[in-house]
């Protein structure tokens, strides 16, 4: 017979007639490593062209780490139009080991906190059997694995990480006022913050709300004691929290706003904006198969997170995520994003919804593994292997490099005979254009960031990078013929070409092939009468406070916060019986027997 113990929420200090154990934080972190650990090794996210911008841009923190101003793109551009946090983790680890090696060791210490994270956030809504059943399903995400491996996006991974253990302090704040929770939380938030404000503001708010809601419920329901503040003063000392972490990261962030909120933002090119019902490789790509397995649940968790009262906040802010996550098929997204929608990747909103469904789905893996333990652990632990699975073989069937070659020629040219007293330009490179960056001493107009700096003479084509200027239309290749014809103000004098299709643009140019490399695959183009690159001063003067709080916060935070989770563990909770219908009156209960 099914036996559900209905347990929901936490209350220090008081006893419980249902105890069930924790999962070891020690076989959660073991599980991460087993299951990322040899990929991560593979460093298979190096050939994802954000994992590549993303070591490219940890590499100036390695070495001008108070200098936001980067000379190697955009011949000069500055790297506080890109949250810090993750970028500087990884220069910090470089210094210790490669700078590619570097970013595999952070981004397995954000699933890893990850992990952690899930398992309590979903202690707030579940009993701890379901909530270790939950952290296991979020290291088989298949969202998580399309973030890590597919796009490589370590700055929304490491946000989503650090807010959703910030939210389980803001809980506790919330539910009793002591100092440490309020302090650890704020680290944490903002901290998040500095790993990607967007994903901070959205991701905080989707799991801080429901979070907030619980407090209040619990607070209201269960602390009866007279002496204690009513269920508002809960509501005050979230506010306050998060007043506070919103306060702060603003300060800190000072230096990125001003790009973030005048800069025109321009399109880039994404399917998880499509209209999934017109577009089945978009739907595929970006989200049946993130979703997974989670899509067979779908009935479970909308009946029971509209069925209990407690689990509708958290069923509401999935909800909301996952209609985010659906893209162009609903006007959702469009309005609230209003003229940053279409520079915004939206599967971001897909891994939260799949996040904030782990709660539910750890208690309906508890149920079905309480009442057929066998099957239901085989048939669980084969929907998960494949959940995961399935983003790892759409990228080997669809890589984003479809013939990766060595940079190694290309970077040794420029780094010889005072190359790099000239700028360059590749066509076609893909995500190994970002490697060269790394790599090479010379500088280039061209760059990867969307939010970077946009070169005048272009910018009213819409173009920021060259290197896929044939992707753009006949938008990109007038960018493209606009830059050329002011090859020398830029003192751009080399242009490596792996793509064909550039080069009778070149050749009309006035340009002439002079070297090949990787058995012709690759090609280089001179211009003889090119003077050497003049140094363009930063566009972008920031003041010394806001750049020793952009090098010290971040990474300062979420080290004070991490030796304050270490050295002050809160105390345990248990898991309290809270009056819910009793199973023999509950429908769902009396079908479950």
């Amino acid at each position: 017979m099914l036996s559900i113990s209905p347990v929901r929420g936490y209350s220090p200090g008081k006893a419980s007639t249902t105890v069930t154990p924790a999962l070891p934080m020690a076989a959660i972190a073991f599980l991460v490593l087993a299951v990322h650990g040899p990929l991560l090794l593979m460093q298979l996210p190096a050939a994802s062209e954000g994992g590549s911008t993303q070591i490219f841009l940890a590499q100036h923190y390695a070495q001008s780490w108070f200098n936001p101003w980067n000379e190697k793109w955009f011949a000069g551009f500055s790297q506080t139009s890109y949250p810090p946090l993750t970028q500087q983790w990884v220069g910090l680890a470089s210094h210790v080991m490669s700078l590619t090696t570097a970013y595999m060791f952070v981004q397995l210490c954000v699933v890893i906190l990850l992990a952690i994270g899930t398992f309590h956030f979903a202690r707030l809504w579940v009993d701890d059997r379901s909530a270790g059943f939950a952290a296991i399903g979020s290291i088989f995400l298949g969202s998580l694995s399309a973030l890590v491996y597919q796009s490589g996006d370590l700055p929304t991974t490491a946000s989503t990480a650090l807010a959703i253990n910030g939210v389980v302090y803001l809980y506790g704040w919330a539910r009793e006022p002591r100092f440490l929770s309020l302090l650890k939380g704020l680290l944490l938030l903002v901290a998040a913050a500095t790993a990607d404000p967007v994903t901070a503001f959205f991701g905080t708010a989707l799991f801080a709300l429901p979070a907030i809601v619980a407090a209040w419920m619990d607070h209201g329901e269960r602390d009866v004691d007279a002496n204690r503040p009513s269920p508002i003063a809960v509501l005050i000392r979230a506010a306050l929290m998060v007043a506070i972490a919103g306060v702060a990261a603003v300060i800190v962030l000072a230096p990125f706003w001003p790009s973030f909120l005048t800069q025109h933002r321009l399109a880039i090119a994404n399917g998880s904006r499509d209209n999934f019902l017109l577009n089945f490789s978009s739907a595929l790509n970006y989200w049946l198969i993130p979703m997974g397995a989670i899509v067979l649940a779908l009935p479970y968790i909308f009946l029971s997170g509209l069925a209990e009262r407690r689990l509708r906040p958290l069923f509401f802010a999935f909800y909301v995520a996952l209609i985010f996550g659906l893209g162009g098929t609903t006007p959702v997204a469009r309005i609230v994003l209003g003229r940053f929608y279409e520079s915004f990747s939206l599967d971001r909103f897909t891994f939260w919804a799949t996040l904030l469904a782990l709660p539910i789905l750890g208690e309906l893996a508890s149920r079905l593994i309480e009442r057929y333990p066998i099957k239901a652990s085989v048939g669980l632990g084969v929907a998960a292997i494949l959940t995961f699975a399935m983003p790892l073989a759409y990228m080997a069937a669809h890589p984003a490099n479809t013939n990766p070659f060595r940079t190694d020629p290309v970077i040794g040219f420029l780094n010889r005979d005072n190359h790099d007293r000239f700028r360059y330009l590749t066509l076609g490179f893909g995500p190994q254009f970002a490697e060269v960056g790394a790599g090479a001493n010379a500088s280039t107009v061209d760059g990867d960031p969307n939010a970077g700096r946009t070169l005048p003479e272009v910018a009213a084509f819409g173009v920021t990078h060259f290197d896929a200027a044939r992707n753009y239309g006949s938008d990109g290749m007038e960018a493209l013929r606009a830059v050329l014809k002011h090859a020398s103000q830029y003192g751009l004098k080399f242009i490596f070409v792996r793509d064909r299709y550039y080069e009778p643009l070149l050749a009309f140019a006035g340009w002439r092939q002079v070297e090949s490399y990787e058995n012709g695959n690759v090609t280089l183009w001179s211009k003889e009468d090119v003077p050497p690159a003049r140094k363009i001063e930063p566009t972008t003067v920031v003041p010394y406070l806001e750049r020793m709080l952009w090098g010290i916060v971040p990474v300062s935070c979420t080290l004070l916060a991490l030796v304050l989770i270490l050295l002050t563990p809160e105390r345990r909770r248990i898991a309290e019986t809270i009056p819910f219908p009793s199973a023999e009156t509950t429908p769902r209960m009396q079908e479950a027997r």
